[in-house]
């Protein structure tokens, strides 16, 4: 048996895998047919059902505006999963072209990398974040960009590892002998090899960056109304949730799910990648 079948056998057999990968399917499943499923535009006032409680027109029932919230969470989807996935692959191409530069020459470059890494670990990540957005007008799109350039910190080190593990095998040395040139021992021999852990990383960064864009949205320097986002609709909830619960349950579970469901995947993907788990 291959080895990506071995690692998928390991995987499908992996329950609290599948049920992340059921999860995440889901998600993008509701994101890509949000204008099917949603029984109302996200922005539709109805004020004759202001802050309605669940009821068979409204399952998640209204809020303060009379906007359905079921239709809400389900824009909401699309736009979280977008900030999650842009932010990750920012951050996962700068962490493997900085780690790959750093493993594979080492000296001077590996110094030069690393101690900016270390800076930039001196900062928690999204206090950083909130500083860099403070200065910007908030957007979706910038919120993407400064995610992803806040996180490749883990990465490059994740990269830069395996790197300076790979480059000493003897089909490496091998090239490195028959004179193939830095960029084709790098791309064709060694990036291939070490991209395992990069999966995994990218898999958890999903779930993380969708945290910090909830966060930064019930802050209000997120996505802005009234455009739906689990954490400014949050934040809404918070004004009214001694009268209104349903406003904070419907987005928080939403959070909740997506979150765990990107957790246990990415769980599962790296115990099946785990050579020390193979029989």
């Amino acid at each position: 048996m291959t080895l990506l079948g071995d690692t998928l056998r390991r995987l499908v057999k992996n329950r609290m895998g599948m049920a992340g990968l059921f999860v995440v399917a889901v998600l993008f499943f509701v994101a890509i047919f949000a204008g099917q499923l949603a029984p109302y535009a996200p922005d539709r006032i109805d004020t004759a059902h202001i802050l309605a409680p669940p009821t068979l027109a409204h399952y998640m029932g209204t809020d303060m505006l009379g906007r359905d919230v079921l239709s809400r969470v389900i824009y909401g989807a699309g736009v979280s999963l977008s900030v999650g996935f842009v932010a990750v692959g920012i951050s996962t191409l700068i962490g493997v072209i900085l780690g790959s530069a750093s493993g594979y020459y080492g000296g001077l470059v590996d110094r030069i990398v690393m101690r900016f890494v270390d800076i930039m670990l001196c900062f928690p990540t999204f206090f950083l974040i909130l500083a860099v957005i403070a200065f910007l007008q908030p957007s979706i799109w910038k919120i993407m960009v400064v995610i992803g350039v806040t996180s490749w910190m883990g990465v490059t080190r994740l990269v830069r590892a395996e790197f300076l593990s790979i480059r000493e095998r003897d089909y490496v040395q091998a090239a490195i002998a028959q004179g193939a040139g830095d960029l084709r021992i790098i791309f064709l021999h060694i990036l291939p090899n070490a991209m395992a852990p990069v999966l995994v990383a990218a898999t958890l960064g999903v779930a993380a960056a969708v945290l910090i864009e909830s966060s930064l949205s019930f802050l209000g320097i997120g996505v802005q109304p009234p455009d739906p986002s689990w954490g400014n609709m949050l934040t809404e909830g918070k004004d009214n949730i001694e009268i209104a619960w349903w406003l904070s349950l419907f987005p928080g579970l939403a959070i909740l799910i997506t979150v765990m469901g990107y957790n246990l995947l990415g769980e599962a993907i790296r115990d099946s990648l785990d050579p020390r788990l193979r029989r």
